[in-house]
């Protein structure tokens, strides 16, 4: 990890609220959120079922529109930012959801291709280029040999592991992964891990994880804790 004080951070969060509609009233489901995550670091998101982690997670990746306070990414404020803004800066974010969305209709590769397929400067180096980076992405999860083959193949593990390559394929500033290791065994789940660190150390991607996942925790530069909605320890 970079030090504070050597780079500015990828992301910043500052006095963040965000509600829910419920019935015909509304729940806090946010609270004064703080945060600032610099490139090289990668930072994990623990707390309870319902404690808001998902919520500030998609609200980074600009998924979800701030309320109140300031949510920075990449140095641009996405707090009633223009549609161009929030489609530029999720360009260079890379997901991981619990649910792995891949297309039925794609093979394993034609799945992470999507990843390139929204990055002009990948589009630019054509097809053979980015079916070099999918075919090493695949490799790198473990998935070589399974580069032609459709979703309903490949078992739930093997499909979080096409999404994780999906999502890494084009080396993004910030990744921001929803419980990545849930669908994969131990090793699996090791290996997934390391492939973040050495994103992390050797691109100076900034990562967030939301994670049950006690094994991995070892992994994260910082743990931050959410409970009903605040930040109880950075």
């Amino acid at each position: 990890m970079i030090p504070a004080a050597t780079s500015s951070p990828l992301v910043t969060i500052t006095g963040l609220n965000h509600w829910f509609e419920e019935g015909e009233g509304r729940k806090q489901v946010l609270r004064d959120i703080h945060l600032q995550v610099h490139p090289g670091e990668i930072v994990i998101l623990t707390g309870p079922s319902g404690s808001g982690k998902t919520t500030l997670l998609t609200m980074v990746g600009a998924l979800r529109a701030a309320q109140e306070g300031s949510l920075q990414i990449f140095g641009q404020e996405l707090r009633g930012a223009p549609r161009i803004t929030l489609t530029q800066v999720r360009r260079e974010v890379g997901f991981i959801f619990q649910a792995h969305n891949l297309m039925p209709y794609l093979t394993a590769l034609q799945n992470v291709r999507l990843g390139l397929e929204v990055v002009p400067s990948w589009l630019e180096r054509g097809r053979q280029a980015m079916d070099a980076r999918c075919r090493e992405g695949l490799e790198q999860v473990g998935l070589k040999e399974r580069s032609h083959t459709w979703p309903a193949k490949l078992s739930g593990g093997q499909k979080q592991r096409v999404a994780i390559a999906r999502a890494l394929a084009a080396q993004p500033r910030l990744v921001l992964a929803d419980e990545p290791t849930a669908a994969l065994d131990k090793d699996s789940g090791r290996d997934v891990v390391q492939l973040f660190r050495r994103l992390a150390d050797e691109h100076q991607a900034a990562i967030v994880m939301v994670t049950h996942d006690n094994k991995v925790l070892d992994i994260a530069d910082r743990i931050v804790a959410l409970e009903a909605g605040s930040l109880i320890s950075r």
